[in-house]
């Protein structure tokens, strides 16, 4: 719940304020001064307070574009705060707090429109965040346009977009929970893509290159919906996203495909199905790996991360990463198996020196 004096009434609690306000709310519902922050320019015909925050939720009605968000969790009685936001994204991991304790914490949220998926729907303007966790307590919150944020772009398909319905979830949706603020995840990824598709769909590849600044990382995972593209043309698409990256100023990685849950009955995974080579003997992951190394493109070897963590856990103990129990899919993760596979991604930006650690949330 919502703490603060307005949370003994069930309704209101001191919540946001923004630069344009130069309020901090604080969970003894005391509005002190905030520091003064040059204006954004929509914050001039705004300015949000206390009503832009319910029990569960809070809506702030910003324009497209990247905020920080600051928040104070804590109460009087021991919490355990979560903060999500827009389609499903997790923003912010549990976070406890004693008894009254406050404890802040701060991330960075891409705001957009769709905010889902790129083919999907326009969802909600501005900026929406669920407050979450076994025993939330917001105690205040501060929304903030960023300054000389850090961005990741998302290039995929559906284990990586922003999925709108559950218990589907993309790895890409559960990455801004491992990462601080300072940096933001923008992830266009879409589901049923392939290589051939996200090329030639301008609200895809054509949207996301010129949003594409100097020394963005841009992850592109493809493969999955390539189950008729020949090695030629997808090898040659694969290099076609890295030289338009690198056009841009971007800074390319290639990931190669999280695996399909599909066992061999020695207890290893199916070499076909299982690592995606599709029906004309072309061998995703392999192809990622040798145009990476001939691009000089940093690689994160997602394929080879995620079958060794499947076939360590087995054929039963690797059932709560995939949705076989709920759909029967062995492809697509469930909200634990992405967050898992997440946190596989922040290791190898970690590994690789893509990200200073400073970003990195364990």
């Amino acid at each position: 719940m919502l703490m603060g004096p307005l949370s003994r009434t069930g309704r209101r609690v001191a919540s946001v304020a923004l630069a344009a306000a130069g309020v901090l709310v604080a969970g003894a519902g005391t509005a002190v001064p905030a520091p003064a922050a040059p204006l954004h320019p929509h914050e001039r015909q705004r300015s949000w307070g206390l009503a832009d925050c319910t029990a569960a939720t809070c809506h702030f009605d910003v324009p497209p574009g990247t905020y920080d968000v600051r928040v104070v969790l804590g109460g009087d009685a021991a919490s355990r705060t979560a903060i999500g936001g827009e389609t499903r994204r997790a923003l912010l991991p549990e976070t406890a707090a004693g008894s009254g304790e406050r404890v802040v914490r701060s991330f960075t949220v891409d705001v957009r429109t769709p905010e889902g998926e790129p083919t999907g729907a326009d969802g909600t303007p501005g900026l929406d965040l669920a407050v979450g966790g076994a025993a939330p307590a917001l105690a205040g919150i501060r929304v903030t346009p960023a300054r000389h944020a850090r961005q990741i772009l998302l290039i995929g398909d559906s284990t990586v977009c922003d999925q709108p319905v559950d218990p589907y979830t993309g790895w890409g949706q559960r990455l801004p929970r491992y990462l601080r603020r300072g940096v933001s995840v923008a992830n266009h990824a879409d589901s049923g893509e392939s290589t051939v598709s996200y090329l030639a769909d301008q609200r895809l590849w054509g949207t996301v290159r010129p949003l594409i600044r100097p020394g963005d990382l841009v992850l592109v995972q493809l493969a999955h919906n390539d189950k008729t593209t020949d090695a030629d043309t997808y090898r040659s698409n694969l290099q076609a996203l890295v030289r338009g990256v690198r056009a841009q100023g971007g800074r390319p990685v290639l990931v190669t495909p999280i695996v399909r849950r599909w066992f061999n009955a020695d207890g290893t995974l199916d070499n076909d199905t299982a690592l995606l080579v599709n029906g004309l003997g072309v061998d995703h992951p392999a192809v990622v790996r040798s145009v990476a190394t001939d691009a000089r493109v940093p690689l994160i070897d997602l394929t080879a991360r995620t079958k060794a963590l499947v076939e360590s856990l087995g054929v039963e103990g690797s059932k709560a990463l995939y949705l076989t129990d709920d759909k029967r899919d062995n492809t697509h993760t469930s909200a634990y198996g992405a967050d898992v596979y997440a946190g596989l991604v922040r290791d190898a930006l970690a590994a690789r020196d893509l990200l200073p650690a400073r970003y990195l949330r364990p």
